[in-house]
């Protein structure tokens, strides 16, 4: 594969080191541009509160952080975004008028009717919007989005469930780590010994976004699916790991080893194309009677972290409803990883590079 050069916003957060964790010996894209607010100027060793056990690499920990502005990025072909919402909208904006590619993990722009809401192996053509998008708002460059980190565990499993069993209805309660909160996250005398049974927005969140990435592109917009989701979201004393349960029903009676036998033989364009980021088995089926565990399956997979893991399938009220647990990583999985492989997957069919 070209090698591809790669700029990242927000490098000093939570979700920014994973991004630096995760391209550290990337076999194509190299990140050789970190960017950030109050800490440009420093060194990133100095500016970072490192979260993760092994030490920064050392040619990131020696690098400048540069302020994030487009002259910065100079010469890249890609731009990660993990800015705070609440500042990334403008940013993005000038990043891809300058004529950049981003791929951003922000809510500013995912509900954009023109910009694609990314999970590669469930809708890979919705960056055909990239060229719209560019026509329509007159920008040399584009941007995608990756979705809020509960909706992607949501969005792989009931891909398989409304293309083999055509669900008809989806009602989720999540228990949601802390570190989707970011860094410091949730004072430790609200969450210790507790459940909080509210993230602002994010119920709202789930059930749009997940409405997105499951539509299909007519007119240079998505139509988002009809689905209708229930979600009731909660903080739970997790680090990592978003645990979810999942009731569905369906027009027919289902059978529980079916579907779990149509979830564990799920897979997408980038397991077709072997891309680096993408894992063998995007959905791991395990049939022990209490997994999916958050500390025992977080980091499964092929590529540790990227493997939605599922549990406890079994048949609800009748023969017609399903039950199962699901697992996946929510800075992995659910933010950092998908966004590393939709830019592979962009240079794969050359929308950069």
């Amino acid at each position: 594969m070209k090698k591809i050069r790669a700029a990242l916003l927000g490098a000093t957060g939570a979700v920014g080191q994973r991004y630096i964790n995760m391209l550290d010996r990337h076999p194509f894209i190299t990140l050789e541009v970190l960017m950030g607010g109050e800490s440009a100027g420093k060194k990133y060793g100095q500016a970072v509160h490192w979260l993760f056990p092994d030490a920064i690499p050392e040619r990131f920990a020696e690098a400048q952080v540069r302020t994030a502005r487009p002259e910065s990025a100079e010469g890249c072909d890609v731009v990660f975004s993990a800015l705070p919402s609440e500042v990334a909208s403008e940013i993005e904006q000038d990043f891809a008028k300058a004529g950049f590619t981003l791929v951003s993990e922000a809510s500013s722009h995912r509900m954009d009717p023109d910009v694609p809401l990314m999970i590669p192996e469930i809708n890979p053509g919705h960056l055909e919007l990239l060229e719209a998008q560019k026509k329509a708002r007159g920008w040399k460059g584009a941007i995608a989005t990756t979705p809020n980190c509960t909706v992607t565990g949501l969005a792989i499993v009931m891909t398989p469930l409304l293309d083999n069993f055509a669900a008809e209805k989806a009602i989720v309660t999540t228990m949601q780590a802390l570190s989707g909160a970011g860094y410091p996250g949730v004072p430790s005398l609200a969450i210790t010994e507790n459940v909080i049974p509210y993230i602002k927005n994010e119920e709202e969140k789930v059930a749009k976004e997940a409405k997105k990435i499951l539509g299909a592109v007519k007119g240079g917009a998505i139509v988002p699916h009809e689905l209708p989701i229930g979600i009731s979201c909660n903080r739970v004393p997790v680090i990592d790991g978003h645990t979810e349960t999942l009731y569905a029903e369906f027009p027919k009676a289902v059978k529980p080893d079916q579907v779990a036998r149509v979830l564990e033989r799920f897979s997408g364009l980038p397991q077709k194309l072997r891309l680096p980021t993408a894992p063998e088995r995007p959905i791991i089926v395990r049939r022990e009677n209490d997994r999916p565990q958050p500390r025992l399956d977080r980091m499964s997979g092929s590529v540790p972290g990227m493997s939605v893991v599922v549990g406890r399938v079994r048949n609800g009220i009748d023969e017609r409803s399903l039950q199962l647990t699901l697992l996946s990583h929510n800075t992995i999985r659910g933010a950092a990883g998908t966004a590393i492989l939709t830019a592979e997957l962009m240079q794969k069919e050359g929308y950069i590079g």
